[in-house]
This record gives C-alpha cells, sequence and structure tokens, in this order.
C-alpha cells in the first residue's frame, strides 16, 4: 500500500447568513442550521460562484466539537451546475469556544490553533466537462471567516 497523496482542486470562500437558526438540544446534541447566501471557489481545473440556497445541518457534540453535514451547490465560471456534499469536524479547544459565535474573533483566530476537516463528495452531469468529479473523493482544510468558512480542498489521489 502506498502514502495518501492529494492534488489540490480549488479554494473555496462560503458566505453563511449571519444568525444560524438554532433548534436547540437534541439527543445528538445542539442543532444549528446555518444558510450558505453565496461564495465563489478557484483553482486549477475550475471556478466560478456559489448561489444562495445551501446549508450546514450541524450539530455541536457533547464534547463540543461541532459536526458539519453541507449541502451546497457549485456553479463553474462556464455554467456547469455541482452538487457538493460533505462531513467533518470543527475541534476547538475549550479556551477558543466562543469564537464560534464571533466572527470576527474567528476569523482573527489562527486556524493552526483548531481542527477543522471535512470530506466533500460531488455529483455532476455525466456528460459535462466536470464529470471526472463524481470519481473522486476529497478532502479540505478549514478555516473560519468573517463573511463564514473558506477551504483548500484537495483530491485524494
Amino acid at each position: 500500500m502506498s502514502e495518501v497523496q492529494t492534488e489540490f482542486l480549488f479554494e473555496m470562500d462560503v458566505e453563511l447568513e449571519d444568525n444560524s437558526l438554532v433548534i436547540g438540544g437534541t439527543p445528538e446534541g445542539m442543532r444549528l442550521v446555518a444558510y450558505v447566501t453565496g461564495g465563489t471557489f478557484e483553482g486549477p481545473r475550475l471556478r466560478g460562484t456559489i448561489p444562495p440556497g445551501g446549508g450546514d445541518w450541524a450539530t455541536i457534540r457533547s464534547d463540543g466539537s461541532l459536526k458539519a453535514d453541507v449541502r451546497v451547490c457549485l456553479t463553474t465560471h462556464d455554467g456547469v451546475n455541482i452538487y457538493a456534499t460533505y462531513g467533518g469536524r470543527i475541534v476547538m479547544p475549550p479556551e477558543l469556544m466562543g469564537v464560534l459565535g464571533d466572527r470576527e474573533a474567528a476569523a482573527a483566530t489562527d486556524p493552526s490553533k483548531y481542527y477543522f476537516r471535512t470530506a466533500p463528495m460531488f455529483e455532476v452531469a455525466s456528460n459535462s466537462p466536470y464529470a471526472w468529479l463524481n470519481g473522486i473523493v476529497a478532502v479540505s482544510l478549514g478555516r473560519l471567516t468573517r463573511k463564514g468558512v473558506a477551504y483548500r480542498v484537495f483530491a485524494v489521489k
């Protein structure tokens, strides 16, 4: 078996509504929904915009970590729509947990101080020039921003 290798796909900046919809404490944890209001993505093989309408159906677990459950669409510069889903984790040290509710503080926090990783999967029309996305698994490194979240997305080779 060989070591895992990756190839950079794109940087994605996702803008989120200012306030999350709080469902509250459930048997699974504190449930909230953060709706996507827009964004952009750009990389060596594809670029475009993120239309409004997606979201993160997140759960804050009893250990304080956030479990992401995201669904979002990407529209390439040439008009192809790509459906992306991803799960992941944000794990903050206890002294940084307060930044999750404060975008300015979150954006100012060094991403090396917390763990933010996701595993995107893509669906796109089979006759699309981006159909190769249907056959890959990706991973991303995330960070909190003033407008929402940003990711560096990599294909696992």
